[in-house]
């Protein structure tokens, strides 16, 4: 008597990053939307740069040269919505290459703004560029987050974004190259080969086009944990689910309100002061219009307080805290690393040149990139908010290490804010559209539009070190770490959920 062999039992199946639901893989897509992070890392790389030669080339004060950082993070503030939009009507792929036509057109333009040789000139095609990565980042890091198990989403991005970290550490040397080559009698080149890597931008980006527009990029809709599609029409807010009291979420909504009037009073002290440079009249402008806004928005808040409905995105305070913790952080980061050359000049205990220091960015943001990288691996294993609040709260330290001038020591805690910066924006961005469902675009485009802190915030901090010394400007992101910590710590309570996963909220819909 013969005895049938055992069933075969199927292929345990393996826990994957990029692992689709029909048993398949979603490696090809990351690899390819992970290439526009090193793109637009290699931009902002040598915006950093740009900074310092403008100061010099047009002898312009620290909180002047800020202007750069402005016309770069308005971009991303004045497209960040029409690209939601745009992204939710044709997609993820018909958003990619919208952006990177639009890159194009910014980086050929520095070729005729060499020419016209004025400030406004530069700063326009600095606009441009940005407006057109705002499509792309408004794409690629939702989309990054959906493809594989949303349990590593955070990481996904956080992978993602250490391609950006790469891009970032050949900027400055591409910026060193061509803003402050020499001829051979000594003099200064650098306006007029400075734009020459933009151009090299602009004709890599057309091929990435190509690229795309062949590829087959998949939509994916993410997973609607908090059942937004579901609920009628009227309603009531996520305040009442009980995830977090009423008043914080109020509190939230209204300083939302305040970051947006203040970024608005920023344009139109852009417009007000920028040819004649007169900072006087563009804070006095700022006032009065951010002011103005703010108190309109305060009393809307008040007379109708029930207006935003649970369909919202605004409601779930785990979202709307993170476009004040992304605001906060891109405060910080764009302040560091714009006066990291002044920094190094001004405070190191030897003589260091503008070259010199600009290669060593270099430095800094390979101290990044390996922070992305042993980030990724920390996010897998330990809950990203915690990772998040943790690493805020060490560059709370670094920020005081520094303004304390100690020497060496200030300048390797200098060196250190970019490895626990790192993380930050990836997995502000993570957290925040969580559970969202379709409405994540949206909320993407959202979390994008906060990048104006990165406009904001170096104006402050050159004011500060103009008026009291480069380490003492380092109050500024200081105090933007707290408050990026202050969110990593509580976003467990702002979602009702542990971690990156299903959050628990059984019988509160």
């Amino acid at each position: 008597m013969t005895t049938s062999p055992p069933p075969e039992l199927p292929p345990a199946r393996k826990s994957s990053l990029f692992a689709n639901p029909e048993g398949g893989t979603y490696v090809v897509p990351f690899v390819l939307v992970t290439s526009l992070f090193l793109l637009w890392g290699f931009c902002n790389g040598m915006i950093d740069v740009m900074d310092k030669h403008f100061q010099e080339e047009l002898h312009l004060t620290l909180a002047q040269s800020a202007w750069v950082q402005f016309a770069h993070y308005l971009g991303y503030f004045l497209m960040a919505l029409p690209a939601g939009w745009i992204a939710s009507k044709i997609g993820y792929k018909g958003g990619i290459i919208a952006g990177l036509l639009m890159v194009a057109a910014g980086g050929f333009w520095f070729i005729p703004a060499t020419h016209i040789s004025s400030f406004w000139a530069f700063l326009l095609g600095v606009c441009t560029i940005a407006a057109g990565l705002t499509f792309l980042e408004t794409v690629a890091n939702p989309y990054t987050t959906v493809l594989g198990p949303k349990e590593f989403a955070a990481t996904r991005i956080n992978l993602a974004q250490s391609c950006n970290g790469i891009g970032w550490i050949f900027g400055p040397l591409a910026g060193t190259a061509f803003f402050y080559s020499t001829d051979s009698a000594g003099r200064s080149t650098g306006a007029q080969t400075l734009w020459i890597p933009y151009a090299g931008v602009g004709v890599v980006v057309l091929i990435l086009a190509v690229v795309f527009f062949k590829a087959r990029i998949p939509d994916i809709k993410t997973s609607d944990d908090y059942h937004l599609d579901d609920q009628p029409a009227g309603s009531k807010g996520a305040v009442n689910l009980n995830i977090c009291p009423r008043w914080v979420a109020m509190l939230v909504l209204w300083l939302n309100l305040a970051v947006l009037a203040t970024a608005i009073g920023m344009i139109a002290s852009a417009i007000a002061s920028i040819n004649s440079m007169n900072e006087a009249l563009g804070l006095k402008v700022l006032l009065v219009t951010a002011g103005t806004l703010l108190a309109i928005g305060t009393l809307f808040l008040l007379v109708k307080p029930g207006a935003v409905t649970y369909r919202s995105i605004w409601t779930h305070p785990h979202f709307s805290s993170a476009t004040i913790a992304q605001f906060f952080y891109v405060a910080a980061q764009s302040g560091i690393f714009a006066y990291f050359i002044n920094y190094l000049t001004s405070e190191a205990p030897v003589k260091i040149t503008n070259q010199t220091a600009s290669t060593l960015a270099s430095l800094g943001f390979f101290c990044f990139l390996a922070g992305r990288f042993s980030g990724a691996g920390l996010l897998k294993k330990f809950a990203p908010h915690k990772v998040l609040g943790i690493y805020a709260l060490v560059n709370v330290l670094m920020c005081g290490v520094i303004m304390m001038k100690l020497g060496w020591i200030s300048v390797v805690a200098l060196f250190l804010s970019y490895f626990f910066m790192s993380v930050m924006f990836p997995t502000i961005f993570a957290l925040g559209i969580f559970g969202l469902g379709a409405r994540a675009k949206k909320a993407s485009a959202f979390i994008v539009m906060a990048i104006m802190g990165g406009a904001i915030m170096p104006k402050l901090m050159g004011h500060v070190a103009d008026v009291h010394g480069m380490s003492q400007g380092f109050i500024v992101p200081l105090a933007c770490f707290l408050v990026v910590a202050a969110y990593g710590f509580s976003w467990s309570k702002l979602s009702g959920a542990e971690r990156l996963a299903a959050p628990s909220l059984a019988g509160k819909h």
